[in-house]
């Protein structure tokens, strides 16, 4: 639905691709030049091999028609095509536009999907002038930075719940200051919550009137079911590994596309995945009371008991020594499909802290991991728009001016 002053071409004659160059471990050194890959981001290295703004597309597999952009000079891997020419276009507009591309259709692989260069350049394009091109891009980029922002901030405010976590449950910095004649550094209504000393225990030194317990004193799994094909025509949030590796955005599905049973996802829970346990994957879910939610079996899912809450139970499941414990447990012989099993992660020992610690602790952390989850409510609205947005304002369906109103309510 492009207008008169769209110019249609061929894909080569609105960015030139060239396959992307070598880049093998050894060869790499310390550095903040980003490495584009498959996927997009895989690494970092001292030198670039392509200017930014740069846009990479996936060549192969499970990466075929990804498409990734850097603002800054990167390194482009062989693992994907990468423009070497935009012929004067704006080269974000050109990154939203081959998003939306259907690179399906020129797939020059049997088995396993694969894009070839020469099969995609005479793809037939429709294509906006300079100063649309570069309107578009600034109505998806507000959304694109915009979701960048939450992420960034998310990522801070965790950080802080984390390290506070460190500080009192795992490095027991209170009760070391106040065994010094330092407590005056921490305020007093906090370091009145903390003993003095530190005692042995089968676990080291741990605060005085500290217990050792197991993991399973601090969380209580969950085992309700659900099949989902018993409600084909109902929408279930779907909590997956791979929602989790792909930003920790649950996909909101009908019951007829999730094919197993599922273990439902009620509010205030964390979920620890048992797969491959290296592989930290612990999810603070945001579920509400009337959401109908599931996640796939290879998680945990597990409630705080009293006096522990979430936030107790989040951070202590990401914690370094946590984390080391529960990799010890691994079964299986495949390095891909490595499992620990429930019982002995229930099993792990754990320091636990009296009541008053926990309790200042969730009043401290909980406001900031409620806003880690309330930014990514926000990301997932704004992801959700753009998508929309995305191939109607690069295929002309729907203008800029049109476009500006749904932006102005978002964001």
């Amino acid at each position: 639905m492009a207008t008169k002053d769209w110019t249609q071409m061929p894909l080569g004659e609105f960015v030139t691709l060239q396959r992307g160059h070598d880049l093998p471990g050894e060869r790499r050194r310390s550095g903040s030049v980003p490495i584009l890959g498959s996927f997009g981001i895989t690494g970092w290295h001292d030198e670039p091999r392509a200017p930014g703004p740069g846009v990479t597309v996936g060549r192969s597999g499970a990466s075929f028609g990804v498409v990734a952009y850097s603002p800054v000079p990167y390194w482009p891997l062989n693992t994907a095509l990468y423009v070497i020419d935009f012929h004067g276009n704006d080269p974000r507009f050109a990154y939203y536009f081959l998003q939306a591309f259907d690179f399906q259709r020129y797939n020059s692989g049997s088995a396993q999907p694969s894009l070839n260069r020469n099969f995609v350049h005479p793809a037939l394009v429709v294509v906006p002038p300079l100063a649309e091109q570069r309107a578009i891009a600034h109505i998806l980029g507000t959304l694109d930075d915009k979701i960048e922002l939450n992420r960034r901030m998310s990522e801070t405010l965790e950080a802080i719940a984390r390290a506070l976590f460190k500080s009192w449950f795992v490095d027991f910095v209170p009760v070391r200051d106040k065994a010094n004649g330092r407590d005056r550094a921490l305020c007093r209504p906090f370091a009145d919550l903390f003993p003095a000393r530190l005692l042995d225990s089968e676990v080291g030194e741990i605060p005085e009137g500290w217990e050792v317990g197991t993991f399973g004193d601090v969380v209580e799994p969950l085992w309700d079911q659900e099949n989902p094909l018993d409600s084909p025509h109902s929408s279930f949030r779907h909590f997956s590994i791979p929602a989790f590796d792909e930003g920790r955005c649950p996909k909101e599905e009908l019951g007829e596309a999730i094919r197993s049973i599922k273990l439902r996802v009620p509010p205030g829970v964390v979920l620890l995945s048992k797969l491959n346990p290296e592989i930290e994957r612990v999810w603070l879910v945001d579920v509400e009371p009337n959401d109908r939610a599931v996640c796939s079996t290879e998680f945990l899912v597990l409630r705080p008991r009293p006096p522990a809450g979430r936030g107790f139970a989040y951070c202590l499941a990401r914690s370094r020594l946590f984390r080391r414990e529960l990799a010890g447990l691994v079964t299986g012989t495949s390095k891909s499909h490595q499992r620990a099993h429930a019982v002995p992660i229930l099993g792990l020992s754990v320091v636990r802290p009296s009541e008053g610690p926990i309790e200042a602790f969730e009043r401290e952390a909980g406001p900031l991991l409620a806003r880690t989850l309330k930014c990514r409510r926000e990301s997932g609205i704004l992801a959700a728009l753009r998508n929309a947005l995305m191939p109607k304002l690069t295929s002309g369906e729907l203008r800029v001016k049109d476009a500006d109103k749904f932006i102005a309510r978002a964001v």
